[in-house]
């Protein structure tokens, strides 16, 4: 990729004069001091691999100076410091890291129950497929497919599923076996794909689930056939190894989001970004921080609470401080811009929490 390098001759980040595309006094490139996206992104990545001092002298200004950082990387002092989206790649790899671990359960498999259908639920499904067919109104091709479910069902029934008193007490619907909660979130209640088709044949063409909507519920009972009652817990864990891939699509929207409300500041887009990468660090980092503390100090000490309330006031503080000092906004101002860009970044974070939810389920 091609270079473009200031026309000036003095060093951005030393003032040293320059007698190439090099300082020889302190080593930065005389680079242009805005790059664009693509060349910013070539930069992290050619030198992702050199990790050194720059870390530890980045995180006193990143922790204890809000905004600063910003507005050194873009006054071209550079060297000194970590490459913003390096930083950000290893912070959240750590995060990431702690926060699957605190949350971490193991999955408890219920060896009593082996995940067939008991004669009681076969029954009960075999009877409202019997309904569909026999219906008139329901079209031959609808017919065709039901019965084919309906075969694989009957299929399904001999076997060794044992008709014990326990196995009749057992009644699924949106809970599972004991009580534990097997169904995808927004899937159908009915008890299997064939009955859901059922139902769906049997209301007016308006009403009925769209294509998506089908999909997801024809992968939903896939998942809890696979995995029984462990499908919810499957699919949760799916969508929480998502959730970083999720962010590196919502750090731009972010960074858009402050383009958008503090556009009188005349400033480009990439320096937006720059401090939502920053922004972000700070947040991962602390929340880091704060999440090592609750599993080293013991829980009888009752300071969870009071961590979790720390960890709040901290973010809070920290994003309006940063945002004071980068976009230099007055008190009030810069209050009712961080109100707004926060509702419109949780109305980012909800519409991609959901798009990761179903393509999650899609891809099962």
């Amino acid at each position: 990729m091609k270079k473009h390098y200031r026309h000036e001759n003095d060093c951005a980040n030393c003032g040293t004069e320059l007698q190439g595309k090099f300082c020889h006094a302190c080593g930065q490139e005389n680079l242009e001091l805005r790059e664009n996206f693509g060349h910013m992104m070539n930069h992290a990545i050619s030198d992702y691999f050199h990790f050194d001092h720059q870390f530890f002298h980045t995180l006193r200004p990143l922790l204890f100076k809000p905004g600063k950082l910003t507005n050194e990387y873009m006054a071209g002092k550079r060297v000194q410091y970590l490459h913003p989206v390096k930083m950000y790649i290893f912070i959240s790899l750590v995060y990431f890291l702690l926060l699957f671990k605190s949350g971490f359960e193991p999955v408890k498999i219920n060896e009593t129950h082996n995940g067939k259908p008991t004669k009681k639920e076969l029954a009960k499904n075999a009877k409202e497929l019997d309904k569909v067919l026999n219906d008139p109104n329901v079209p031959g091709v609808a017919k065709k497919m039901i019965a084919k479910e309906k075969a694989k069902l009957d299929t399904s029934g001999k076997g060794d599923i044992k008709n014990t008193d326990k196995d009749e007490d057992i009644d699924v619907d949106e809970l599972g076996v004991n009580g534990k909660i097997t169904r995808l979130p927004g899937a159908s209640r009915d008890s299997s794909y064939s009955v859901y088709l059922a139902k769906q044949q049997k209301l007016p063409a308006a009403e009925r689930d769209g294509f998506f909507e089908r999909l997801y519920n024809k992968k939903a009972f896939y998942y809890q056939e696979k995995y029984g009652e462990r499908a919810k817990d499957v699919y949760v864990e799916e969508i929480k190894h998502n959730i970083p891939k999720m962010m590196f699509l919502l750090l731009p929207l972010c960074a858009l989001i402050f383009r958008v409300a503090f556009w009188r500041n005349k400033k480009f887009y990439v320096e937006h970004l720059i401090f939502t990468f920053h922004l972000h660090c700070f947040m991962f980092l602390y929340l880091a921080i704060i999440m090592i503390l609750q599993m080293v100090i013991p829980k009888p000490w009752g300071l969870e609470g009071w961590l979790s309330f720390a960890a709040f006031i901290g973010i809070t503080w920290y994003i309006y401080r940063a945002l004071r000092v980068f976009y230099n906004r007055s008190r009030w101002r810069t209050i009712s811009k961080m109100l707004g860009a926060s509702f419109m970044y949780l109305l980012m974070f909800t519409i991609c929490i959901t798009i990761v939810s179903i393509l999650t389920a899609l891809a099962i």
